[in-house]
């Protein structure tokens, strides 16, 4: 895959889309590492003196231009961070995107509006994603993909628009994919995957590739209450997904044949009531997973789990992590996800947060990025890359 350290940059408009769907409270950015990811891309950008034309998204406006997810305060941390304006035209590619790109001298850096106010960006019709990406390609000479996040998408400004410019890799995207390698391809054993989160469906295809890769899965979050009640526990009102738990047992046997461990929590934090929303809970408590009241849900694992998870870690030499343990977003939940992330930033393993809420997570617990050896941009891409997927926007680089 070419990297734009291969490229001719100077003076030329360069076509950069990133990856800036970043969490808002308001107009206020909660969380920039997205931002600060991209840096070293633009910042090469501006050095050799190119014309850069940014592309992202934010939210899911659904093809419909709408203020709630305008881009206005990505360009104003990004114009922070980079020590210079970055100009943010008021549509996508309309006059006002054709008069700011026309308008830039080399080195500056200008934002198109959320391409997703395009409808065509998402669209499953290839002729209409391609017309789109027609206008894209109208404001650059090259096109450098470095938003990893949306790698996993055939998308306009993502994969369409790789086939009509010279195209190329970013830094973060490179960086991405060096270290995905490196958990699929010979990693250091013995080699640890934590997967936690609500859904077990949305993680069984991930499951299925690395029990091929991986020595050890540790399973937390809400998707642990399906291979336990595949155990034969009852659950109470805890997250249980029915239609899943026959694949649930079918990896615990099959984990057990191939001398493989699937690590499950053996105690877990309960409550009768949970206000997501206002962040509240009710009383928690702690119980073994043999004993959870029918009448309350597990929303962490409990302290002999994390001292279990714990110890799993350390015995690791490469450890991938994708998902909470728990409802960590509420103080009295996060205790499972804390222990976890403390035992990542103390390891000498090679450690991969997984992108998505397990970044989230850390940064709102207090663990700087330096605390692992990557954190990952791309939640849903990492997984993806992990199932052994193709994803569209890194197959259209190769041989551009």
């Amino acid at each position: 895959m070419k990297t734009i350290d291969q490229l001719e940059l100077a003076q030329r408009r360069v076509l950069i889309r990133c990856d800036f769907n970043v969490p808002l409270e308001g107009s206020t950015i909660t969380d920039d590492g997205r931002i600060r990811a991209a840096l070293p891309t633009l910042q090469k950008l501006i050095q050799a003196q190119a014309k850069v034309v940014v592309m992202a998204h934010m939210g899911r406006p659904k093809g419909q231009a709408n203020p709630t997810y305008s881009l206005a305060p990505v360009a104003q941390r990004l114009g922070q961070l980079l020590g210079q304006p970055v100009l943010l035209a008021q549509d996508v590619v309309g006059p006002s995107a054709e008069a700011v790109v026309a308008a830039l001298e080399p080195g500056q850096v200008a934002m198109l509006e959320n391409v997703r106010f395009e409808a065509a960006e998402e669209s499953k019709d290839e002729t209409e994603r391609a017309a789109l990406a027609a206008r894209y390609a109208r404001f650059g000479d090259i096109f450098v993909s470095d938003g990893f996040g949306v790698v996993h998408r055939k998308q306009a400004s993502v994969y369409d628009i790789a086939q009509l410019l010279p195209s190329a890799a970013g830094y973060l995207v490179a960086k991405e994919v060096e270290v995905l390698q490196k958990l699929t391809v010979d990693p250091a054993r013995p080699y640890t995957v934590i997967l936690g989160g609500a859904k077990v469906a949305d993680k069984l295809a991930v499951i299925d590739n690395l029990l091929q890769i991986a020595d050890t899965l540790v399973i937390g979050g809400g998707m642990a209450y399906t291979f336990l009640k595949a155990q034969g526990y009852e659950v109470g009102r805890s997250l249980l997904d029915e239609t899943k738990v026959q694949d649930c047992a079918n990896y615990l046997a099959q984990a057990k044949a191939a001398g493989k461990q699937i690590v499950l929590p053996v105690d877990v934090r309960v409550a009768g009531t949970i206000d997501f929303g206002a962040r509240t809970v009710g009383p928690v408590t702690v119980v073994p997973v043999d004993q959870i009241p029918a009448d309350q849900q597990g929303l962490d694992i409990g302290p002999a789990s994390e001292k279990l998870f714990a110890e799993t870690i350390q015995q690791a030499r490469t450890v991938f992590w994708n998902g909470p343990a728990g409802v960590f977003e509420i103080d009295a939940l996060a205790q499972g996800t804390k222990a976890i992330a403390q035992a990542l930033s103390e390891t000498d393993a090679f450690t991969v947060v997984g992108g998505g809420d397990s970044a989230a997570a850390v940064r709102t617990l207090g663990y700087p990025d330096s605390a692992f050896s990557h954190i990952s941009t791309g939640g849903g891409a990492s997984l993806e890359y992990l199932e052994g997927k193709t994803l569209p926007g890194l197959a259209v680089l190769e041989g551009n």
